[in-house]
């Protein structure tokens, strides 16, 4: 069980306090309520490009990581479809360091030309590095694209085309800017050797006064359910071919998504997991197979991926692939192996309650989707699942017509 506390500031800035005495250290995570999702279909990629600007420096701290280094601490980001997210470890009697670097930017960060310029290169060499010059660097590109029609999931993180922040002008990052980057979008989290009260008086101090924007006004259109298989043929340079297999789950906060999330860990949680042992190491129908859920907090996707064994046709891989789901839709998963994956599910839950930065970060992730407080009922939710519950879920998911299959062909030499 996590302990919190929280309080929200004049200005809208959510704050929550997790007090652990048991680490000389601080854990500070400021999320903000934006990610890819919220960009433009002419304007991709933003999100990610604010990720790297919020790093080029502020009125007040021109290096961000040098005097967070000098104090002791380490920081980093991350940004997805639905959130941008800064966090920072530092010992806890230098936490005010870290609202002051974070505050500073957060009021002051520098948006010019020069800024600009700096790190839309960084972030286009980060696109044809990771997308475009990598062997299947393209795939979540198509696979996206083809699973979602109308939801902004359809493209990724680091958006559909590098020409979109190529083209970004100094009015349309500080449009963005303003409109997402102030406390009324924002959830902090303060996790370690601190107290309430004086994480209070330093968000007060250092937050207070930063003024809030009014939110634009964006419509995130709701995706329609799939009615018929979606299925794409992709040739390129790669050493062997390639399978996705997308289908459409619940969103992060319903009972559907912990199904989801446990289907994927019985067929590839492990080597013990049914596509590994059955597909990859009896049969050798496969090099390579793994199954996963995005994990969206709108509707997202279970993927199953994998390459072919040598010899082995996409056809016949993606065949077998469907006679391991079909088990699933009629088949009661026994209760071994059933309570085998729910111990390790467990057990990861419990591990990551020891670290308090991801306590820091999972609690703000929970926060946005509506309460931190489901952070504290995941467990009981995964232990009440039964065999019965997974059967019914397996036969919503794994049908034809909600599945958006990649063929993703080595082009022969």
């Amino acid at each position: 069980m996590i302990q919190f506390s929280r309080f929200t500031l004049d200005n809208g800035l959510c704050v929550l306090v997790h007090e652990d005495r048991s680490t000389p250290l601080a854990a500070f995570n400021i999320l903000y309520k934006v990610g890819a999702k919220y960009e433009s279909p002419e304007k991709t990629g933003f999100a990610h490009l604010f990720e790297h600007l919020m790093f080029s420096g502020s009125k007040h701290v021109p290096d961000y990581d040098e005097p967070l280094q000098r104090a002791g601490g380490d920081g980093n980001a991350f940004t997805n479809n639905d959130v941008t997210s800064f966090y920072a470890t530092i010992p806890a009697q230098n936490l005010e360091t870290v609202f002051w670097l974070e505050s500073d930017r957060m009021s002051h960060l520098n948006i010019n030309s020069k800024a600009l310029e700096v790190q839309r290169k960084v972030v286009i060499e980060e696109f044809k590095e990771t997308c475009l010059n990598q062997p299947y660097g393209d795939v979540w590109h198509h696979l996206v694209n083809l699973a979602y029609e109308v939801h902004p999931y359809r493209w990724p993180t680091i958006g559909l085309t590098p020409q979109h922040v190529e083209s970004a002008t100094l009015t349309d990052v500080k449009d963005f800017f303003r409109h997402y980057y102030h406390p009324g979008n924002a959830i902090l989290v303060v996790s370690g050797n601190v107290r309430q009260a004086q994480v209070r008086d330093l968000a007060q101090k250092w937050f207070g006064d930063i003024q809030a924007h009014p939110m634009p006004d964006t419509q995130i259109p709701a995706e329609p359910e799939q009615h018929k298989p979606h299925i794409q043929q992709v040739e390129a340079k790669v050493p062997a071919d390639a399978l996705y297999l997308a289908f459409h789950t619940d969103a992060r906060r319903s009972t559907g998504y912990y199904h989801a999330d446990l289907l994927s860990d019985i067929l590839s949680r492990g080597r013990s997991a049914r596509l590994y042992q059955r597909l990859l190491k009896d049969r050798r129908l496969f090099s390579e197979i793994d199954a996963y859920v995005t994990g969206n907090i709108d509707p997202g996707l279970l993927i199953i991926e994998g390459k072919p064994a040598e010899g082995i046709s996409l056809e016949t891989a993606e065949a077998a692939v469907w006679q391991e789901l079909d088990l699933l839709k009629n088949d009661l998963v026994e209760e071994r192996e059933l309570q085998k994956i729910k111990n390790k599910v467990e057990s990861s839950l419990v591990f990551s309650e020891t670290n308090i930065l991801t306590k820091a970060i999972n609690l703000a992730m929970f926060e946005v989707q509506g309460d931190a407080k489901l952070i504290n009922g995941e467990t009981d939710i995964y232990r009440n699942i039964t065999a019965e519950n997974l059967r019914t879920h397996a036969q919503q998911l794994f049908r034809k017509e909600n599945c958006s299959e990649l063929f993703y062909r080595a082009k022969k030499s």
